[in-house]
């Protein structure tokens, strides 16, 4: 096994094409080609942890935060970065990141933190734009069938709960092949008449590369028609950010106590409490203050998330309870998650979870 069939692994989990545009992520350090020894799985890539990969013969760090994310102009061991980065690679280690690719997956950060609390009915927040895409074709009555088939079995046509959706519409094509022409259909030089079937499906924009293969694989005609347009329609499985609810109301001093126990949390910053119960409840792992207003539009009656700064709390307006849990407690259960995740798919080599604790905030 090499490398990069971790990486395959993660990026079926969470396409890293909807990562946020600042963000680092995928191999920041490495050859993907590399034979792998091991992985380790950890929240952030510091010094010790690339220590406790060497000692566990792990040569692949899958980090959720990228070690590299601002651009490096020198290599000289000057900052904590520099170091890693060195040290990595005197050893041969790789560091993939997944961060914001892993925020706005549907089975990401933030469906971790709605089963910490064993939330129900869960949904996407802030549901991502512009990441679906739609392929119209036009392809030869009798040849309709298999086409279709072989772009639902390429991932065409997923709405929702639903699969192999697609529309289609017949209709007369005409085309006349010049003197270079090799027609699969009719002759060069000829005006033909064809009876066609306008196909149209829609599909995630990860999989256009692999769509459009398929197309040109299935296609009977020598020269394919198609075209390919961005939608501008929610995309109901990609964002950042989930609500969800408890299966019975809660009283909010008992919530605050049950986050603390299932989030492994010492202390809550937090708004004025304008609740008597919790029943909904809105969370967005990491820096989160940019959803506060979705999470009450959502009529959310908490959001649960961190980084809030003292302005962000008057946001709360008496209409939701904003808790501030810290950024590494709101992440910390993403390795493990991760390191589950990868355990069962690779099952001939060592997933290991790193056992250091990267938190950089210490409390008295």
């Amino acid at each position: 096994m090499l490398i990069k069939d971790v990486i395959n692994y993660l990026e079926e989990l969470a396409p890293l094409n909807y990562a946020e545009d600042f963000d680092n992520v995928g191999l920041l350090v490495g050859d993907k080609n590399e034979p792998l020894t091991g992985v380790l799985v950890t929240l952030d890539t510091l010094e010790s942890v690339v220590d406790e990969a060497i000692e566990k013969n792990c040569n692949l760090i899958v980090s959720f935060h990228p070690i590299i994310f601002k651009g490096l102009k020198k290599l000289n061991g000057n900052t904590y970065v520099e170091r890693v980065v060195i040290k990595a690679i005197k050893h041969n280690i790789a560091i993939f990141s997944i961060h914001t690719a892993l925020d706005n997956a549907l089975q990401g950060v933030n469906d971790i933190i709605c089963n910490q609390l064993s939330l129900k009915s869960k949904k996407i927040l802030i549901p991502q734009k512009g990441t679906i895409k739609k392929l119209t074709t036009y392809v030869p009555k009798n040849n309709a069938e298999a086409l279709r088939t072989a772009l639902f079995n390429s991932g065409a046509g997923a709405i929702g709960n639903y699969d192999h959706c697609s529309f289609n519409s017949e209709g007369i094509g005409t085309y006349k092949g010049n003197a270079s022409s090799n027609p699969t259909i009719g002759e060069k030089g000829v005006l033909h008449f064809e009876e066609e079937t306008q196909i149209s499906v829609t599909f995630s924009k990860h999989l256009e590369s692999k769509i459009v293969t398929a197309l040109f694989k299935n296609h009977p005609y020598e020269e394919v028609a198609y075209e390919i347009t961005t939608l501008d329609n929610y995309n109901q499985n990609i964002g950042i950010g989930m609500v969800g609810e408890l299966e019975k109301e809660m009283p909010t001093t008992d919530f605050f106590n049950y986050v603390k126990e299932k989030m492994n949390v010492t202390a809550i910053r937090h708004s004025k409490i304008v609740k008597d119960g919790i029943k909904r409840i809105a969370v967005l792992g990491g820096s989160g203050s940019f959803a506060i207003s979705a999470a009450k539009s959502a009529n959310a009656d908490v959001l649960i998330t961190a980084d809030l700064k003292y302005h962000d709390f008057f946001a709360a307006e008496d209409q939701i309870i904003l808790m501030d849990i810290g950024h590494y407690e709101s992440e910390q259960h993403t390795k493990t998650f991760l390191a589950d995740y990868l355990s069962k798919k690779i099952t001939n080599f060592a997933v290991v979870l790193s056992m250091t604790n990267t938190n950089p905030v210490k409390y008295l």
